[in-house]
């Protein structure tokens, strides 16, 4: 047995993948978690048959100023605009990490960069971010350039909280994607 470092799904989990698969790091520009450009790198095993991903490359908290920090207002758009980079150069499979992220969009964001869109009960396209999960009332996939069964995408997290109720994931983390009142900062 080689005992080696692995990241817990957040920042530097597709660098460990990366390296320990012999593969390579590139970097793409994508929209941060307010659909501004950043360059985010994700890796490609050796063979050229993985992706390995972080959420937090592209969509990631540290990657906004305080008072941009509300995941009412961020999507994870970015990330799925890897994704789209990653099967169009014929990654069919993704290993994505979770952690870190700006976002509690429930992976609206990431859908609409591969084709999706959500649209409210007139018809009207809604922005893929974590305000207007509660809007939508039918998701459209004519837009989608690949069949989903072609890619298998695998989450690493080290949580395993449910989607909702006081356990789920947007109770627990969503305050940690907000920015605080003034009157609990130091």
């Amino acid at each position: 047995m080689i005992p080696f470092p692995l990241a817990d799904g957040g920042d530097g989990t597709a660098h460990i993948l990366t390296l320990h698969n012999h593969g390579r790091m590139i970097s793409v520009t994508v929209s941060n978690p307010v659909f501004e450009p950043v360059e985010a790198a994700y890796g490609i095993s050796g063979d050229g048959s993985t992706a390995y991903m972080e959420m937090a490359a592209a969509s990631g908290l540290r990657l906004l100023p305080p008072d941009k920090q509300n995941c009412f207002h961020t999507s994870t758009y970015g990330t799925g605009e890897m994704i789209r980079d990653a099967i169009q150069r014929g990654m069919r499979k993704i290993i994505l990490g979770i952690g870190g992220s700006a976002t509690n969009d429930a992976g609206i964001g990431m859908a609409a960069a591969l084709g999706y869109r959500f649209l409210d009960n007139r018809g009207n396209i809604l922005e893929p971010v974590g305000r207007n999960l509660v809007k939508i009332k039918t998701i459209d996939r004519s837009g989608i350039s690949f069949q989903p069964g072609e890619c298998e995408v695998l989450v690493a997290c080290d949580v395993d909280n449910p989607l909702y109720g006081p356990r789920g994931a947007a109770y627990v983390y969503g305050p940690r994607k907000e920015p605080r009142p003034k009157s609990f900062t130091s």
